[in-house]
């Protein structure tokens, strides 16, 4: 008897009639590998919670890159850990900043064989673990922040970023971004923004690799989006859009799938996705337990974000599955 459900099953008896008809491909040129860089320390700092992940010193940053180059990884986006914090989050755009110096150090090594791009908010670098200025009553600032923000991509574009990536949920922060890059003859850089970014526990391991605690023991619910909604997703990605955007991201990722798969009709521009520490820390500790096969879930993972409409994946599976990717 012949049903017609066997012309599926067919097509899935070997490895190379299932690589034939897949819709969706993952490769290499999808992932983009989130670094961190510390400044004042001597040798790599392992990050506790986020496994095979360190704290970088600038050499060993240059390293990885130029491994991940090897690999074929087309871009990494640096986030900075400086040796002192102040109200200002100052150090986010003092030339001599750690991630500035990194820049710098990396466009000399490695030229334009990687796409550089640096995580722009103030939230590393601020003694109040904050993504803006504060005001008196300890509310964040939003516009007297936004001037800032355009201090920290000049100092970012000054030192070779190919991409800023605004992630301080800050309105406006893409217009006036955009406005201080083009006024200072920097047209050609361009912005990642993090236009749906969730108020996401999922954050936590992130937090140790820049030594980050909100004050007081607050959070940042009051600016970043609720995880209950998605319709206000898509008006925050229209709304970067018009200021100027060049790439928009949603973040979390696997939690906010649906996301994803609603802002890909809407947006013509490239859709990032942010698989964030705790996504990753997750199968990572299943792993160590023996309870997952850690690498066949991390490939399913990123095969799923890119399934859901995402054109491009920041996450700390870069390299491991570069080196699954290139066999």
């Amino acid at each position: 008897m012949s049903f017609p459900q066997r012309r599926l099953r067919r097509l899935r008896r070997t490895p190379t009639l299932r690589r034939l008809v897949a819709e969706t491909r993952l490769s290499v040129d999808d992932l983009i590998a989130p670094l961190f860089v510390r400044e004042g320390i001597d040798e790599p700092h392992p990050i506790e919670s986020i496994p095979g992940v360190v704290q970088h010193t600038v050499p060993s940053l240059v390293a990885e890159v130029e491994a991940l180059v090897a690999l074929g990884v087309p871009g990494v986006i640096l986030f900075g850990v400086p040796e002192a914090k102040d109200e200002r989050g100052s150090g986010a755009w003092d030339p001599d900043g750690i991630v500035q110096v990194a820049l710098r150090e990396l466009r000399d090594r490695v030229g334009d064989l990687v796409v550089l791009m640096a995580d722009l908010c103030l939230d590393e670098y601020t003694s109040h673990g904050h993504c803006g200025l504060l005001t008196d009553d300890g509310d964040v600032d939003n516009d007297g922040t936004l001037e800032l923000y355009g201090e920290v991509a000049l100092a970012q574009a000054e030192a070779g970023a190919d991409i800023v990536a605004p992630s301080g949920m800050m309105d406006g922060e893409v217009l006036a971004i955009r406005e201080a890059l083009d006024d200072d003859g920097f047209e050609q850089v361009a912005i990642m923004a993090y236009a749906a970014k969730y108020a996401s526990a999922l954050y936590g391991p992130f937090r140790d690799a820049v030594d980050v605690t909100i004050a007081g023991g607050g959070d940042r619910k009051g600016y970043q989006q609720d995880p209950a909604n998605v319709r206000e997703s898509l008006e925050e990605i229209r709304l970067d859009l018009g200021e100027g955007a060049d790439i928009v991201m949603v973040k979390p990722a696997l939690a906010y799938l649906d996301v994803i798969a609603r802002a890909r009709p809407e947006v013509d521009v490239p859709l990032a996705a942010y698989h964030v520490s705790g996504e990753y820390a997750m199968v990572k500790a299943a792993a160590e337990r023996g309870w997952i096969d850690g690498h066949a879930v991390a490939m399913e993972h990123l095969t799923s974000i890119r399934r859901s409409g995402a054109d491009m994946i920041l996450t700390y599976f870069a390299r491991e599955a570069a080196e699954v990717l290139n066999g």
